[in-house]
């Protein structure tokens, strides 16, 4: 297996950035720790929620190698130059990206066969061959096969007089290596050579059958993987034709597009969304991962050297593996109705933190007592679908103005919309189409709004719309109210119980005035004036943030109090990493919670000495996007949907949303407050580019920040405090005044 080279290796270690794709695979080393046991003795996972975690690292990786390496292929293919922000060009870096990945699969694999299936007998499940069914279960796999299985597959052969078929990604193949009888083909003798005498064809199973098939026994469920049973009755393709090998096999293809848009026809960018939604079953082949028998062999070597020079590949792009192929396939057994207790039941939500003790169910009333933040998944998404039903059926309400960018597949969102619309409000939607593998879903929606009435625009030609905004307008009388929500997470009241998230609901005539000056801008023609609560990109959220950075680095230098904490998801835009160097190197402390992929290399002497980065992985997903500024004691602080990438400030459109509420602000800050104080779901980056596991220390409680966010409490919030404590306003004059006369002395001495 290939290694990355010394020299390789000290280029990257060199670098003052890490890269991208390779901090990308660190994140998914996070995700696959959650499967194991000894890491983390204070969790006590069931096997179903392990194998949670191992199915979701292959899920992951199967869209980096559509995404990322597509991307990096669409430079090597057309003969592109790229450098990493490892310093590494193109073809050494795709080496060292694929070595590391390689290493990954064998760590998974390692996972699997040494920490779970040794499990599987006393938590009552089985994964068994064919072999080891008894008669009776074979005789009825056998039955299940001829029933369901053969008649979905067609055997493709590929020769002299066939053309190559096309082959789907993601799905399981067979690679069916035959030789027909001497004789009955006259073509395959035309050469004494062997090679020229095998017939290569592929069967390919249908994705929409069950990857599993289970038999009951007394004291454990069987799960017979399909594969199984297709390659034990995979004669009854190939009659009277003597079969040589049958090599099982899945390829991963590069889905990564990017679209046309000039065209400011509506009907021609959907039409070319959809069709490029079409040409990725023929990306090119990114990976192929391929079964190999014990020693690591696979049945075909003939084989896989033809699928390598017809796609164009090589060994780096051959993923052996000895044990199951695609690792997604364990959420058909968690959700098997006999396991399904084994998962733990999530806990109930509480109610907001400052939401007080009002008994009226009417939503309006709640928001204009108060902004309230909403904590997801700790707090429900239920005042959001209330605010927009009851919005729908008021018949005060005049209009609904909202950003959509991924919905559940069976949106309350959705129906509010529709419902408002035939009730006679004006509702507009800003559609992001283009939301990578929600295209079809967000397309059909969108459609259905645009029929009932509701003004739709389908994305911003050049950007995605990735903000979160929504607006309602309601005639109240004397006066016309406006009611707000802004928010880090999508529309889709699935993920809000999966992710974290915070919402800000609000009829302060500052944001929404901001917000409806934001809508006429991205569905109208019209240049804003400065915004006062909101930041916006593309327009200037770069600028903002390094302004705000800036402002802690000189504070530092003057002797004031400084402080920078940023939560996101990425963090990978240069020109801000390079100011959070400078703002290290003047002595602010800064401390960021990545969760994924961090480019920023902390801790580095000279560079980075006053910058910690961690990660937090565990129950949930963690989304939020905080940015915090100490400001002098008056600290500024901001949520939104915005992570720290060139994408998020150049080609999406994005807001953050400044919290003026103090209640609000502070439970910003205990959000911020509890992830860096977190020791069981976290993760330290070090400076070379590696993650540790935070332990308990003697002496310390452990802090499980997603189970003790259920019990925060008003006063808990009300305290939390980042850095040193808040400077008064009366302490930061007496700081100013120290600071002039200071410079008054010194320019006196010149």
């Amino acid at each position: 297996m290939a290694k990355v080279s010394e020299k390789v290796s000290s280029v990257i270690d060199q670098s003052d950035y890490l890269s991208r794709d390779l901090s990308w695979l660190k994140f998914n080393e996070r995700v696959l720790d959650q499967a194991r046991g000894t890491q983390h003795p204070l969790r006590n996972r069931t096997l179903m929620e392990r194998l949670k975690f191992l199915a979701i690292s292959a899920s992951n990786l199967d869209e980096f190698f559509m995404i990322r390496v597509g991307s990096l292929y669409n430079y090597l293919d057309y003969h592109k130059q790229r450098v990493d922000y490892s310093g590494l060009r193109e073809v050494p870096f795709r080496k060292a990206l694929f070595t590391t990945a390689q290493q990954f699969c064998r760590d998974q694999q390692t996972v699997l066969t040494n920490e779970l299936l040794p499990l599987f007998a006393e938590n009552g499940l089985q994964l068994a061959d064919y072999e080891s069914l008894t008669v009776e279960e074979q005789s009825e796999a056998t039955n299940y096969f001829d029933r369901a299985i053969y008649p979905t597959l067609t055997p493709m052969l590929y020769d002299y007089t066939h053309t190559f078929p096309v082959l789907l990604a993601k799905v399981l193949i067979f690679g069916v290596v035959t030789q027909n009888p001497d004789g009955a083909d006259l073509q395959s003798l035309r050469s004494e050579d062997e090679d020229d005498r095998q017939r290569l064809s592929f069967v390919q199973i249908p994705a929409n059958l069950p990857r599993f098939v289970s038999f009951e026994r007394e004291d454990v469920i069987v799960f017979v993987p399909i594969e199984e049973i297709v390659r034990q009755n995979i004669k009854k393709l190939y009659r009277n034709v003597e079969i040589t090998s049958v090599n099982l096999f899945r390829i991963t293809r590069n889905g990564d597009f990017t679209l046309d848009e000039n065209d400011d026809d509506e009907v021609d960018f959907i039409d070319e969304v959809r069709q490029k939604i079409k040409n990725r079953r023929l990306g090119r082949v990114t990976r192929v991962e391929v079964e190999t028998d014990g020693k690591g062999e696979t049945s075909s070597p003939w084989m896989l050297n033809l699928l390598k020079k017809r796609w164009e590949i090589d060994d780096l792009n051959i993923f052996e593996s000895q044990t199951l192929l695609d690792f997604s396939a364990f959420w058909q057994i968690i959700g098997h109705p006999e396991f399904k207790d084994d998962m733990p039941r999530p806990h109930a939500p509480v109610p907001p933190i400052g939401l007080g003790r009002e008994k009226t169910d009417d939503i309006f009333e709640i928001i204009k007592q108060r902004d309230l933040m909403l904590h997801h998944p700790y707090n429900n998404f239920e005042p959001v679908l209330q605010l927009l039903e009851q919005a729908a059926e008021d018949p005060h309400v005049l209009a609904i103005k909202i950003t959509v960018y991924r919905l559940a597949k069976r949106s309350r969102i959705t129906e509010a919309l529709l419902k408002a619309a035939e009730n006679g409000k004006h509702v507009s939607v800003l559609f992001e189409v283009k939301a990578r593998f929600d295209e079809e879903n967000n397309i059909r929606e969108a459609q259905r709004l645009q029929k009932a009435g509701c003004f739709v625009i389908y994305g911003i030609s050049r950007y995605k719309t990735h903000t979160k905004l929504l607006l309602v307008v309601r005639n109240e009388g004397t006066r016309v109210v406006r009611y707000a929500h802004m928010a880090t997470g999508n529309y889709n009241e699935d993920t809000s119980r999966l992710y974290t998230d915070i919402g800000l609901l609000t009829t302060n005539e500052v944001y929404t005035h901001d917000i409806s000056e934001f809508f006429n801008v991205i569905t109208g023609h019209s240049l804003p004036n400065e915004y006062q609560y909101l930041i916006t990109a593309p327009r200037d959220m770069r600028e903002q943030l390094l302004r705000l950075i800036r402002v802690e680095a000189d504070n530092a230098k003057r002797g004031l109090p400084s402080g920078i904490c940023i939560k996101v998801n990425s963090l990978e835009d240069k020109q801000v990493i390079d100011e959070l160097y400078k703002a290290s190197q003047a002595g602010v402390p800064i401390r960021l919670i990545v969760r994924s992929i961090c480019c920023l290399r902390p801790k580095r002497p000279g560079l980075s000495e006053n910058i910690t980065v961690r990660s937090i992985v565990g129950d949930f997903l963690e989304h939020t996007r905080i940015y915090y500024f100490h400001n002098n004691g008056d600290s500024k602080v901001y949520g939104g949907s915005a992570d720290v990438m060139v994408r998020s400030f150049d080609r999406r459109i994005e807001s953050l949303f400044y919290l003026a509420d103090q209640r609000v602000k502070q439970l910003a800050v205990l959000i911020l407050n509890y992830n860096l104080r977190d020791n069981v779901n976290s993760y330290e980056l070090n400076e070379d580019g590696n993650f540790q596991k935070c332990e308990v220390l003697n002496g310390t409680q452990p802090l499980n920040m997603h189970q003790q966010f259920f019990e925060v409490t008003e006063k808990e919030v009300m305290e939390a405090r980042l850095f040193d404590p808040e400077v008064k306003p009366a302490e930061v004059a007496q700081l100013e005044e120290e600071y002039q006369e200071g410079a008054e002395r010194a320019i006196a001495n010149i």
